[in-house]
């Protein structure tokens, strides 16, 4: 008779089978013949640079040895976190509370909110995520447009919305300029960017991104392509692609072809910064030495993790990024729409309000689809935490009529009121520990 074998121990087993799966598939598809590369692709892909973009990626002073560089020495993962210890930080976090309990309280933006010019020449309006539309001096600058259902090159796998957008991008309105910061799902977005390409944006891309727009059918003649430091006049704004600490990956075939980037725009009296993708590096400061202060810095605050603390900011250092570019209001980007991290669904909020309260920063922490401007900024109501779901055992306190999270943002339209009291007058909410964080999905 064969001697049992515990289920822990097989358990072991497989996982180390699913490890050696997944080396040997990384493996076949760097050593794939690039004829098989292209039939097994998928549009969502993109494609690689070629001809005059190809020549800009390769002489370019960050392009090094066949890839593109960071400013600083950067890993994509601390190393030193084995697979099993990413597993087990996952397995740490209540799944439960990696998404809201009921429908996030998303503002149903209507067109006739973006009809009248913002009194003060500046006005923005998050969509939900990293996407961000500004209005500056008569212009419309979208940035990072995600109109999808999910971020993923798939449609029926990948992170998905945990709040509709605030309305359909048909409603939008004509769109002057869109701006990517990189290539990732959750920044760029292969419908959405078809969609833009019937209007008559223009493209500012970093170096090597134009390939993707192209490949989708954008016209050259739109896309901007620029390095980090190069600037474009568009529509009688400047535009600046400044460095950021991060990363591109679109497809299982890994590229260093593509750069990412932070964003500066200035008009003639306000300027913006964008954050993109980053994690924390004295460069922050160097951009705000040459382009600060800033009117408004829109800065990635979500999706951080003690597995990957080079590449993306912890709330705290979103908080001290913003001192160094020296930015009047900060407006946290980059958390709540999709679940990217194992931390809380509200944690990236709530460690943002306390780390500005104690910096003296102003918020802006609007619900999704709700413009401001900047030069008067909204008091900032903590919103999300009547849907954040309540740490195991404790009670989830909703108020009436908060129902499953709507679909669509014509299901916004007759959502019942929500709650928004100011921060001094909310409920507090459970203590959450800075080390809850987790993986970020890569495709």
């Amino acid at each position: 008779m064969s001697r049992p074998v515990s289920w822990l121990f097989r358990a072991g087993e497989l996982v180390a089978e699913a490890g050696l799966a997944l080396r040997d598939a990384r493996r076949s598809y760097r050593t794939l013949p690039r004829e098989a590369w292209q039939r097994m692709r998928t549009d969502a892909f993109g494609a690689d640079p070629s001809g005059w973009r190809l020549h800009r990626v390769r002489n370019s002073p960050h392009f090094v040895d066949g890839s593109f560089r960071n400013p600083v020495a950067t890993r994509r993962l601390a190393y030193a976190h084995t697979p099993l210890a990413l597993m087990r930080t996952k397995l740490a976090v209540d799944p439960n509370r990696r998404a809201p309990a009921a429908a996030v309280p998303v503002h149903r933006l209507l067109p006739v909110e973006l009809a009248t010019p913002p009194e003060s020449g500046l006005r923005l309006t998050w969509m939900g995520h990293a996407t961000v539309l500004a209005e500056l001096d008569g212009v419309r600058v979208l940035f990072d447009p995600v109109w999808s259902e999910r971020c993923s090159p798939f449609d029926w796998i990948g992170p998905k919305r945990l709040h509709p957008v605030p309305l359909p991008l048909a409603e939008l309105g004509p769109v002057d300029v869109v701006v990517i910061s990189h290539d990732h799902y959750d920044h760029l977005d292969m419908t959405t960017v078809r969609t833009l390409a019937a209007g008559d944006a223009v493209f500012a891309v970093p170096l090597g991104i134009g390939a993707h727009l192209e490949h989708w059918g954008v016209s050259p003649r739109r896309i901007v392509d620029l390095d980090w430091w190069e600037t474009a006049e568009l529509d009688g704004l400047r535009l600046t692609a400044t460095p950021a600490r991060h990363y591109c990956s679109r497809g299982p075939r890994p590229s260093g072809k593509f750069l990412w980037s932070s964003w500066v725009v200035e008009g003639k009296r306000q300027r913006i910064f964008h954050s993109g993708d980053s994690g924390y590096f004295p460069g922050f400061a160097d951009i705000g030495h040459r382009f600060g202060p800033f009117d408004a810095t829109m800065m990635q605050v979500g999706a951080y993790s003690e597995h990957w603390p080079e590449v993306h900011l912890t709330p705290e250092e979103a908080v001290q990024a913003h001192r160094d570019l020296r930015g009047d209001v900060l407006l946290p980007i980059h958390w709540g729409t999709f679940d990217l991290a194992p931390h809380p669904w509200e944690e990236p909020a709530e460690r943002t309000v306390a780390a500005a309260r104690d910096a003296d920063v102003t918020l802006a922490l609007p619900r999704p689809g709700r413009p401001f401007e900047p030069a008067a900024p909204p008091t900032a109501k903590p919103w999300w935490r009547a849907v954040a779901a309540p740490p195991s055992g404790a009670d989830l306190l909703l108020p009436p009529g908060l129902t499953a999270v709507p679909d669509s943002p014509a299901a916004l339209t007759t959502a019942p009121p929500r709650p928004d009291a100011p921060l001094a007058e909310a409920r507090p909410t459970a203590d959450h520990s800075p080390g809850q964080d987790g993986e970020v999905p890569q495709f």
